[in-house]
């Protein structure tokens, strides 16, 4: 697989990552603990400015961009190898242990409708999946500070919205995950 990345200086991009054979790793609190804490010890290193994310149990989703002179793959690439790393010593394991699946998929974001769109694609995410009735009810995403900023009105994501049924994200996750 040969992937070509586009960077785009002072771009937001869209991250999806996948845990390896879609093992619902992330369905257990320390674990997603422990990502946020190695997202904010890599956010230290490689600056960026986070604008969504969601953790569900064995994939997430990012959208963030790069302040400093770090790109996109060095952010996911630390991230990566720092969780795996701090993963296993906590299950005790000292080989080596494939975490992730291959690569990341990434979209740089073009304009303020593109935004919204992936946005969306991420706090409704966990109704999608069938692991909430309402967006705002899943803990381990940016919702409820986007709800908060009033960026969503009361009830949003209770029903499907206009820019959520707009677009095919069967087809998009069809694309991005595989």
């Amino acid at each position: 697989m040969n992937v070509r990345r586009y960077y785009v200086p002072n771009a937001v991009v869209f991250i999806t990552q996948v845990v390896d054979h879609r093992i619902p790793i992330f369905q257990h609190a320390p674990f997603i603990e422990q990502l946020r804490i190695n997202l904010r010890n890599v956010q230290a290193l490689h600056p960026f400015v986070m604008m969504g994310y969601i953790f569900l149990p064995e994939h997430f989703h990012l959208m963030f961009r790069p302040t400093g002179k770090s790109t996109f793959s060095n952010i996911m690439q630390s991230l990566k190898r720092n969780f795996t790393l701090d993963y296993k010593k906590l299950i005790g394991v000292n080989g080596p242990m494939k975490f992730w699946q291959k690569g990341f998929w990434d979209h740089v974001i073009r304009d303020e409708i593109d935004f919204e769109r992936h946005l969306d694609y991420i706090h409704y995410n966990p109704v999608r999946h069938q692991l909430v009735d309402r967006p705002e009810a899943w803990p381990h995403s940016s919702f409820c500070h986007w709800q908060q900023r009033q960026a969503y009105p009361e009830r949003w994501g209770w029903s499907l919205s206009h820019s959520i049924t707009q677009h095919n994200w069967e087809r998009a996750e069809e694309d991005n995950l595989t």
